[in-house]
């Protein structure tokens, strides 16, 4: 199952979120999504765990639980809407 995780410090890393989550089970992936430009977090990331009972677990347990400081939003990941057609922001 896919977790997202929210309103992360930006100073959380994947490592972090890894530690964090391992107390509950086995962790795929763990990763912090950063902005492409800056590499600075943008405050959310995933936990993928391949135990759907563990990943439950995780998420009743750890939603509105501090992380790092800042009380986290965790729940099943939602899966990415298609984005169409819509031009992509130049980068320069």
């Amino acid at each position: 199952m896919n977790i997202y995780i929210g309103n992360l410090a930006y100073g959380v890393t994947s490592d972090d979120l890894n530690e964090a989550f391992a107390a509950f089970g086995e962790i795929s992936r763990a990763t912090v999504i950063t902005d492409r430009e800056t590499g600075r977090s943008k405050g959310f990331g995933f936990v993928e765990m391949p135990n759907d009972d563990e990943a439950r677990k995780a998420i009743e347990e750890m939603n509105d639980k501090p992380l790092s400081g800042r009380n986290i939003r965790v729940n099943e990941a939602k899966p990415r809407e298609d984005r169409g057609d819509r031009p992509r922001r130049p980068r320069f």
